[in-house]
């Protein structure tokens, strides 16, 4: 009997070597190559008929001879998928969505695939029964007659279902799950997921069907697998949020067929998960009274505005070291914005411990929110509240200059809309500002962090 040959791979990378290295090469990473037993490839689509394998070799076009059209894109029932995917589902396409265990992966994919209305879909499950899903979409209480559920993880079998179904949408969950007889190696190793997903895309870009992957990710917020598997799909989103709190966040990493700034926001309820199309009026709080410590910003999570609640707490150190917490926002930046208080404006916050809270679990790092970050601390080191009717959206830099922001007009038409009277931002930005758009709000040009401190404090 002839010896299996066998292959290792980087777990990290995805490199290959013919013998065990401590020390990869490619990726610089210890300890992170594993043996796998693997089988001459055979050149054959698995998802195609014997009949159907012959395909017309592409030929070399001339630039200007290819048309320039867009994509034909298929409109989701969801519309805040549809932004993040830059207006809809690309045929052919293959879309990776990662997230945390149980953030709502698998019904986030669902509520679409039984949204889409007359589309036959291929549901392949590797986790789940045929029981747990049908209670999930009962739960759900959306209905889709042309709905084919399948607990499989063979990839040659899926193939076989799929000729048979003849589906318009084919969710895979999870692509970890999923084997092929050409490798031997079990579920989930680097061989059998860059294996699986490389037939998965063949099958979408000849067939055009678009295929949803849903991943697994690490401990370190990784995709699980190696990171060729995010290099090899056309689009990449990151499901994000704390399951402990309401909302959830869904980005995008990579995308071919639209932009990576966009930014949807769900609402995880007991019916599944709500579309929030008005964020702004969810991540500020509403309260009767006035409290010390809070102040708006508004931000941009990619091209869209956000006005966000900046909440903070100033109070004298009780221990010998003053502790410094920020949830949501970045603790080295707060450190910095600590130094230029005390240094440039002669607040003496060395001695205090400083909690930094942006409200409804969303973490942000657009550098406009550092004034409204100044300006929460103060109000809560001063104990004096800051008018509900003001918002900041200005960098802070280190010699206390007040800098210009991006898209402020933007901001500055998100703030009205929401009934802000006044919005505090750099001098340097109204170089081509149009004021004159802006009836309802008055904007306070300012250069300094004194100039805010005088207009907000007296």
């Amino acid at each position: 009997m002839a010896k299996a040959k066998t292959v290792f791979y980087c777990q990290n990378c995805g490199a290959q070597s013919p013998k065990w290295v401590g020390r990869c090469a490619s990726c610089g990473q210890w300890n992170t190559y594993v043996e796998e037993v693997v089988q001459k490839e055979t050149s054959a689509n698995l998802w195609k008929k014997p009949e159907d394998r012959k395909r017309k070799t592409p030929k070399p076009q001339l630039l200007q001879d290819i048309s320039a059209g867009g994509e034909k894109r298929v409109v989701l029932p969801d519309a805040e998928l549809n932004r993040v995917l830059g207006g809809g589902l690309v045929p052919g396409s293959l879309v990776l969505l990662g997230g945390e265990p149980g953030i709502g992966k698998s019904t986030l994919v669902l509520q679409v695939a039984l949204g889409m209305k007359g589309v036959p879909v291929l549901y392949v499950s590797g986790e789940e029964s045929e029981q747990q899903i049908k209670m999930r979409a009962d739960r759900l209480k959306l209905r889709n007659d042309r709905f084919y559920v399948l607990t499989e993880t063979q990839l040659e079998n899926i193939f076989q279902q799929v000729a048979e179904t003849d589906p318009g949408l084919l969710v895979i969950d999870s692509v970890q799950t999923i084997f092929t007889d050409k490798i031997e190696s079990s579920p989930g190793s680097v061989s059998q997921i860059r294996e699986c997903t490389a037939e998965l895309l063949r099958f979408s870009k000849q067939s055009g069907v678009p295929v949803f992957l849903i991943g697994h990710i690490t401990k370190d917020g990784t995709i699980a697998g190696p990171k060729i598997l995010e290099h090899m799909v056309d689009t990449v989103l990151q499901f994000e949020g704390d399951r402990h709190h309401l909302y959830r966040i869904l980005r995008s990493v990579k995308n071919r067929f639209g932009s990576t700034a966009e930014l949807g926001i769900y609402e995880m309820q007991s019916s599944g998960l709500r579309e929030v199309s008005n964020p702004s009026e969810v991540l500020i709080a509403q309260r009767e009274e006035l409290l010390s410590g809070v102040a708006i910003a508004a931000t941009m999570e990619g091209v869209r505005p956000l006005l966000i609640e900046t909440q903070a707490l100033v109070s004298s150190a009780v221990y010998g070291t003053p502790q410094r917490s920020s949830t949501g926002f970045d603790l080295r930046r707060l450190s910095m914005l600590l130094a230029v208080l005390e240094k440039r404006c002669g607040f003496r916050l060395g001695a205090k411990d400083v909690f930094l809270n942006l409200a409804g679990g969303i973490r942000v790092e657009d550098p406009a929110i550092d004034l409204a970050v100044i300006c929460a601390i103060l109000s809560s080191n001063e104990d004096i509240a800051i008018t509900p009717k003001i918002c900041f959206a200005a960098e802070v830099g280190l010699s206390g200059e007040i800098r210009p922001v991006a898209r402020v007009e933007q901001r500055i038409g998100e703030a009205e809309k929401l009934g802000f009277e006044q919005i505090i931002i750099s001098k340097y930005n109204k170089k081509g500002l149009d004021l004159s758009r802006f009836k309802g709000i008055r904007i306070h040009a300012v250069s300094k962090v004194e100039e805010v401190f005088s207009l907000l404090f007296g």
